[in-house]
């Protein structure tokens, strides 16, 4: 899988993602991550790519042709017969913008995500980008939360950990997803390592048992009981699912 990140500063992106599981993930083929720096498309000396916002206002405005230029380059690297988008953001390569305006980014989404061959994501600065680029490129308006940060590029680091998750071989177990937070709608069950006794506190006799069957269904009770109690939305919602 391919992730291509459009930003101002890759020097954020690249020596976070080049560790731990996802750093693997890169070295041994499985994902790729390619940072794209949009100064590089500024179409004057200085590389500038910010401009004032039309009618006033505080702060400036990430410019349209320098983002559009950088986007047209991603899209013919990875296929030459994309295309250009057209206005209704129609495209066969899916282009996310991580906004703090976009659909709240879930594990549900990056399930979704994972079986994209490729995918290019939008980092803004500032004030934010001009509206027309947005509206002739990007396909997906993605927030992590919701609240304002700096800029996109740590949001898409938290899109791209999540979905390279999902890619089949990127954890050693490939079943090991399917017993974490969100997988089925509910949070994840408490673990426990050695010793067995730790502060006075023991690890749960059930654990201890070898029983398999027991076992998974205290988990399953844990992991409602714990969804209950700290998510009642997520148990809201899950509850509606069954």
């Amino acid at each position: 899988m391919n992730f291509h990140v459009m930003t101002l500063f890759p020097e954020m992106i690249d020596p976070v993602l080049n560790t731990s599981i996802i750093g693997r993930a890169v070295k041994s083929g499985l994902i790729n991550i390619d940072t794209v720096n949009i100064r590089d498309y500024a179409f004057n000396k200085h590389s500038k790519v910010d401009d004032y916002t039309y009618g006033g206002g505080a702060g400036m405005l990430m410019q349209a042709e320098p983002v559009y230029l950088c986007y047209r380059s991603v899209v013919d690297g990875i296929r030459p017969d994309a295309g250009h988008a057209g206005k209704d953001g129609s495209t066969r390569i899916r282009c996310i913008y991580l906004t703090p305006q976009g659909r709240v980014f879930d594990q549900e989404t990056a399930g979704e995500l994972s079986k994209e061959e490729d995918l290019i994501l939008l980092c803004g600065h500032y004030e934010g980008i001009d509206e027309r680029v947005l509206e002739e490129i990007v396909t997906d308006n993605i927030s992590i939360g919701d609240y304002v940060l700096t800029g996109g590029e740590i949001p898409a680091m938290v899109l791209i950990d999540a979905v390279s998750r999902l890619v089949p071989g990127v954890l050693n177990n490939d079943l090991s997803p399917e017993y974490e937070s969100f997988y089925d709608g509910l949070l994840e069950y408490p673990q426990y390592s050695r010793p067995e006794i730790w502060h006075d506190r023991p690890v749960p006799a059930v654990l201890l048992s070898g029983h398999h069957e027991n076992i998974e269904k205290w988990r399953r009770e844990q992991a409602i009981i714990r969804t209950m109690e700290r998510r009642p939305d997520l148990w809201d919602k899950y509850k509606g699912k069954s």
